[in-house]
């Protein structure tokens, strides 16, 4: 009989009282993710937020019952096991913001101790040294426009000292064996980054990735134990990101060698196993993760397993280089860990989040749409389909972040909690996204944001062409640069759509720039425009100087301690918006930073923006009244 009821909750639209109910216990469905292997690779460290924050816990490699490490107010971010084993270091977010802290803790969860100094400092939590004894983080505590790479002597706290400055983000992705060197990768400019071998005692660096800009490198290595050669992914002279191999010689690097590359995916990261023998390539095939694992002495690649769900997120390759324990998440199935043999390709699930109420076999996977921009750009977008409704349905068309980021068929309690109620989901990639390759990512740079803008409207006409979306039923959503898009697609097509909800969105560049944290900005230029050299062009393409076209009603959703995209940009919708007598409706979260981390605040959001595109898009009131 449950089933059944659980059947019919998903199956058709649902009153207000079942509206607040099933979305509640879809936004309590729980995740597991940034395992962390103990030196001996019995246990593993992770985060969980089944207790409504994400959360340390550590669990028996071969699975069982979970032990909680942590239990603290604010969230954390992060959790690496030291190479001694006695110690878990620990990345917190105060008040969920950026002005992260780095802290050491026990495996047993005693011996709490701070790192660093709190405040409106940012830290983020980088890598141990082989020996123990200290930890690389990256932090703007030398220059608040800069993150710089500091050492810290965990047990002294005396030895901080910067080891290497960066004018943007510094961060440090490996040490070698011996401790006398790490890559560093260097982000001066978002779309276009470098790695060095730095040395920890202040020695010369070398620059490791000479090339033409752009090009981005996501991951590095050392080769086992000698340190002149060092694997990197990237993208260098490419379109696709491929893995390649650098390689030192007096005190100069070599040209970037591929050793494995794809004419059909990119290369998202990989992971190397301390011996240098065997690479893990995670690829990024149109959204979806699929794994091989590259041996070194043959410079061949064989096929990892098949995984069990969409995406693979964070992984760690245990000391002895024979299991891989990863993160896996799907549309329909919450992330949780997985331990992969290398040797055999077997997977096994070690955690099962906890989903009480939501039957995960009736969630909605969503389907690949191609289509054309007006200038003929081939786009893609993810369809999620409500069940046992017939088309054209409502639509909600859901921008991500980034911009360079990528659509991916993750688990979202949001998409999940609309397509229940009857309204269909599309969530495209508009140029700018990552994940398609070198040349695809820039296209909305600076002043070409406006073809990124135009995008909006083709994906519309793409659906309503197809007979997918209801013309006169749409809505818009997104996040961060998702709300810049739902700002600039109110803004620019006014007479489009019924209802928007900007979560956390930019509104106005010349505010971002001058609000955001220091580093923020300075590695944003790139991306936006320069604030002092393109005031104009920024300003032309800010969506608060257009807020008098605005017939849209809309959501607008905010944290307090939001340092990347501060609360201001809300506040100017809201302010014009209401002078203009425009519906609008502001949820301020005084607890949280740059997204929602508490299981509350989940809840609180994705049953108000469902709520909303139901009441706007399905019950006919009048679009000038909320």
């Amino acid at each position: 009989m449950r089933r059944v009821l659980l059947l019919l909750l998903f199956a058709f639209p649902l009153f207000a009282d079942d509206l607040e109910n099933t979305v509640t216990m879809m936004a309590k469905v729980g995740s597991a993710s940034t395992p962390s292997f103990a030196p001996d690779g019995k246990r593993i460290a992770f985060l969980s937020n089944i207790t409504g924050s994400p959360q340390v816990w550590t669990i028996d490699a071969n699975g069982g019952w979970p032990d909680q490490v942590t239990a603290l107010d604010d969230p954390v971010t992060n959790v690496q096991w030291s190479p001694k084993g006695d110690w878990l270091a620990i990345e917190v977010a105060p008040g969920g913001g950026l002005n992260t802290q780095i802290y050491v803790v026990h495996p047993d969860g005693t011996g709490l101790k701070r790192l660093t100094a709190g405040g409106k400092e940012n830290n983020h939590l980088n890598a141990w040294t082989n020996d123990g004894k200290s930890l690389l983080i990256d932090s703007n505590l030398g220059d608040i426009a800069a993150l710089d790479e500091w050492l810290l002597d965990i047990e002294t706290l005396k030895n901080r000292k910067m080891i290497a400055h960066t004018a943007g983000i510094g961060s440090v992705g490996a040490v070698s064996n011996d401790d006398k060197y790490a890559l560093l990768d260097r982000l001066a400019a978002r779309g276009d980054n470098d790695v060095y071998r730095i040395s920890l005692d202040g020695g010369p660096e070398v620059h490791l990735t000479k090339h033409d800009p752009p090009a981005t490198f996501d991951s590095s290595a050392f080769a086992g134990a000698n340190p002149d050669v060092i694997y990197v992914s990237g993208n260098p002279g490419r379109d696709l990101s491929a893995f390649g191999r650098v390689t030192i010689a007096d005190g100069k690097a070599s040209p970037f060698e591929v050793l494995a590359s794809r004419n059909d995916a990119e290369l998202s990261f990989f992971g190397m196993d301390k011996s240098g023998s065997t690479a893990m390539l995670v690829w990024n095939v149109g959204g979806r993760s699929e794994v091989s694992f590259f041996d070194v002495k043959s410079g061949k690649s064989r096929p990892g397993p098949k995984l069990p769900a969409d995406v693979m997120g964070a992984f760690d390759i245990s000391a002895d280089g024979k299991k891989v324990v990863c993160g896996l998440v799907g549309s329909n199935a919450p992330q949780d860990l997985w331990t992969i043999d290398v040797a055999t390709n077997e997977l096994k699930q070690l955690t099962r989040s906890a989903h009480p109420g939501v039957d995960l076999t009736q969630l909605i996977r969503p389907e690949l749409v191609e289509y054309k921009a007006a200038d003929g750009l081939a786009l893609s977008g993810w369809l999620y389909r409500p069940k046992n409704v017939k088309p054209p349905y409502p639509t909600v068309f859901s921008f991500h972040g980034g911009p360079e980021s990528q659509e991916r068929p993750f688990f979202n309690t949001q998409y999940q909690a609309l397509v229940a109620n009857g309204i269909a989901v599309f969530a495209p990639n508009v140029r700018g996204s990552a994940g398609f390759g070198k040349k695809f990512v820039n296209l909305d740079n600076g002043a070409l944001r406006v073809g990124s803008v135009q995008d909006i409207k083709a994906s519309v006409d793409a659906l309503v062409q197809k007979g997918i979306a209801d013309a006169k039923r749409l809505g818009i959503m997104g996040g961060s640069y998702g709300g810049y898009m739902v700002m600039a697609g109110v803004t620019e097509f006014p007479d489009l759509f019924a209802a928007g909800a900007d979560l956390f969105g930019v509104v106005n560049f010349e505010t971002f720039f001058s609000h955001s944290e220091p580093w923020m900005a300075a590695i944003s230029k790139s991306e936006y425009g320069d604030p002092v050299t393109q005031k104009e062009m920024l300003a032309s393409i800010s969506p608060v100087n257009k807020l008098d076209r605005v017939k849209t009603p809309l959501l607008v959703l905010h944290g307090r301690n939001d340092t990347n995209v501060p609360v201001i940009e809300a506040e100017q919708v809201v302010r014009k918006l209401q002078q203009n007598r425009v519906p609008v409706e502001l949820l301020l979260f005084p607890d949280e930073g740059h997204g929602w981390r508490k299981t509350t605040n989940r809840i609180r959001s994705a049953v108000t923006v469902t709520r909303f595109f139901v009441q706007r898009l399905k019950e006919g009131q009048d679009r000038n009244s909320l």
